[in-house]
């Protein structure tokens, strides 16, 4: 059933996007809704089982990488974080599915609009379920790269156009921040599973490096790198641009970006990494810095919009600026 929760929006996809035009519209429709539908009723299930039973596991769907020191297997971990997410996600992602049969009644690419729905929720399962920092990123531009196919998804308008290019470039500013960071992890720790690396931080944290020609807090230095990965995805203050544009593209788009799914991305990296930021107060204090002034800067431009979109991208960064602020108190 666990397996099943990944695999049935993937399933859907390929379903849509290469027999599409031969199954028709709306079976490409009925197909991916009740597909990822029945994946969210599994997360409910899955979220009963990990709340109520005290249920964790680590499933291993199969060895990924094994060269040298390097193992990492693609996984599926099952724990109450990921429980939580596996709901948020499929759940949002369902209703949106059904909400474009009706929204994209009238568009005749309907069956790779689908499809590309299906691979996003796909992509942010592998994400919130990785026990490794390489699932992990691969999940990640994974997201990314649905969200451009998505917001670019009416390609004949320009606008749409540099809206997915505005953000697949900015959030491949913070993409490098965050690769740089598990390089660094891997360095430091010659593993990149989350059991393992938490479990070696207490000794490296009087380590220091030499990064860009200052001496930093090796901890310090994984912390921000990835906090800046954090900071495209979930569009906190400088890196926030891309947001309001990606409003261009259809609304079943903005509501599967702005609800609760790619934006959060930022927030579960951060809390998923908890056990190493817990050591880096400076991290912390910067964490807490960027989602204040982010909350407040966004808020205040939301006042003043006068779109309806506009407001509730400006809205959904001030809300991820509080979220920010959250965990960055503890």
């Amino acid at each position: 059933m666990e397996l099943a929760i990944i695999f049935l929006p993937l399933i859907a996809s390929i379903i849509s996007g290469f027999f599409g035009r031969f199954i028709g519209d709306r079976n490409s429709e009925i197909v991916t809704s009740l597909l990822v539908s029945i994946s969210a009723l599994f997360s409910i299930y899955v979220f009963y089982q990990v709340m109520v039973d005290g249920f964790q596991e680590n499933i291993v769907i199969a060895t990924w990488i094994n060269s040298g020191e390097l193992n990492v297997n693609w996984s599926m971990k099952i724990d109450p974080l990921s429980a939580v997410m596996l709901v948020v996600v499929t759940s949002v992602s369902a209703l949106v599915h059904i909400y474009s049969i009706g929204y994209m009644s009238h568009d005749p690419h309907k069956p790779r609009f689908m499809a590309y729905l299906s691979l996003f929720t796909f992509a942010m399962l592998m994400l919130v379920t990785s026990d490794n920092f390489i699932q992990l990123f691969f999940g990640w531009e994974g997201v990314g790269l649905c969200s451009y196919f998505l917001i670019g998804f009416w390609f004949k308008k320009e606008s749409a156009n540099a809206a997915a290019i505005k953000a697949f470039v900015v959030n491949r500013v913070g993409d490098f921040g965050f690769a740089l960071g598990i390089f660094l992890v891997f360095y430091l720790f010659g593993t990149v599973n989350y059991s393992e690396v938490f479990e070696q931080i207490p000794t490296i944290t009087e380590k220091n490096l030499n990064f860009l020609g200052f001496d930093i807090n090796a901890i310090d230095l994984i912390c921000l790198l990835l906090f800046i990965g954090a900071m495209g995805k979930s569009a906190q203050i400088l890196l926030h641009t891309w947001l309001p544009d990606a409003m261009e593209g259809p609304t079943p788009v903005s509501a599967l970006i702005h609800a609760a799914t790619m934006v959060t991305a930022g927030v579960f990296l951060v809390v998923r990494c908890s056990p190493i930021y817990e050591y880096s107060e400076l991290a912390l204090n910067l964490i807490t810095i960027v989602g204040m002034t982010t909350a407040l800067f966004a808020a205040s431009v939301a006042i003043v919009q006068t779109d309806i979109k506009k407001i509730i991208a400006y809205s959904t960064c001030s809300q991820l600026g509080y979220m920010f602020f959250a965990t960055g108190v503890g």
